[in-house]
């Protein structure tokens, strides 16, 4: 029997490489300063959704939403092996938290329509608050696994479904529709298929298009540049290689859940800690050096 699969994907900055120069003075983080990376988490997500696809047969459908530089990590999820990719890009959704993230992605999800399972990471790695995915399903009214790593078994919209507690896994079913929120530990993710990027590379979003028409035919008259534009799109779409872009009346927002409005959250400060004190002090394996070291830590209040 098929499956219907839409996995939520984020573009994030690579929080690897948060130093003093990323940091804005108020304390918040400068993402232009970082390069752009795709969530590792949904990366196990995209490829548990391609396994049941590639198994039982059906689709995958990716959804991100951010800017419009966020197609990259939806071409990304097209040289993997996705059937569809979508766009979500409103300046109105700037600012929002988790709260308004996952009652944005859930009109999304809507709009999308016709799923039997919605695949999130476990957590993003510029929040790392691993709310977004519950919040969905709560807006959704759908049954949630988070932690999953595995489904045991997957036949007539019934799921069992195994799922990392930390110390030991639990084993639940679940009728379909559902979300989960997958772990690193699920599945190790495939590599960009050569083929696939050959063909996807050339993908785009509407706007994109835009931009690259108005850039390169600056002297062109404003019919004409629509013309080409037009042109483009059609072309992109008979291909099927047009993303699918939507703003927040395309999906139906309510816009007091969206953007500022919709978030109670505030961050008051993110902080780069810096570690500076050079060189180690080996400690001996051997019950007194042991209690040396614990003595030395008490001394300077690392404990007690």
């Amino acid at each position: 029997m098929p499956y219907q699969c839409i996995v939520c994907v984020k573009q994030v900055p690579d929080t690897a490489n948060v130093t003093g120069d990323a940091m804005k003075a108020d304390g918040t983080v400068n993402r232009g300063a970082l390069p752009a990376v795709f969530n590792p988490d949904d990366l196990h997500a995209l490829e548990a959704a391609l396994a049941v696809r590639d198994e039982h047969g059906g689709s995958v459908t990716a959804i991100t939403m951010g800017p419009l530089g966020a197609t990259e990590v939806l071409r990304e999820c097209l040289y993997r092996g996705a059937d569809r990719v979508a766009l979500v890009s409103d300046r109105r959704a700037a600012a929002s938290d988790t709260l308004a993230t996952s009652y944005i992605l859930a009109q999304a999800v809507r709009t999308v329509g016709n799923f039997d399972i919605v695949f999130c990471g476990r957590q993003a790695i510029d929040g790392d608050t691993a709310q977004v995915g519950p919040q969905m399903a709560e807006k959704l009214g759908l049954p949630q696994i988070t932690y999953f790593e595995q489904f045991i078994d997957l036949s007539d919209h019934q799921a069992r479904v195994r799922r990392n507690v930390g110390n030991g896994w639990e084993v639940l079913d679940v009728r379909l529709p559902v979300l989960v929120t997958t772990l690193d530990t699920a599945n190790r993710p495939r590599p960009a298929s050569a083929r696939r990027v050959m063909r996807a590379k050339r993908a785009r979003a509407a706007a994109e298009i835009d931009r690259e028409v108005d850039a390169a035919m600056k002297q062109a008259t404003d019919s004409e540049r629509q013309a080409e534009k037009d042109a483009r799109v059609g072309a992109l779409r008979d291909h099927g290689l047009l993303i699918e872009q939507y703003d927040l009346d395309d999906i139906h927002a309510d816009l007091k859940w969206c953007g500022i409005a919709g978030s109670p959250t505030r961050v008051h400060r993110v902080q780069s800690i810096v570690l500076t004190k050079e060189g180690f002090k080996a400690v001996e394996p051997t019950e007194e050096g042991v209690r040396e070291m614990i003595h030395e830590l008490i001394v300077d209040h690392t404990l007690g």
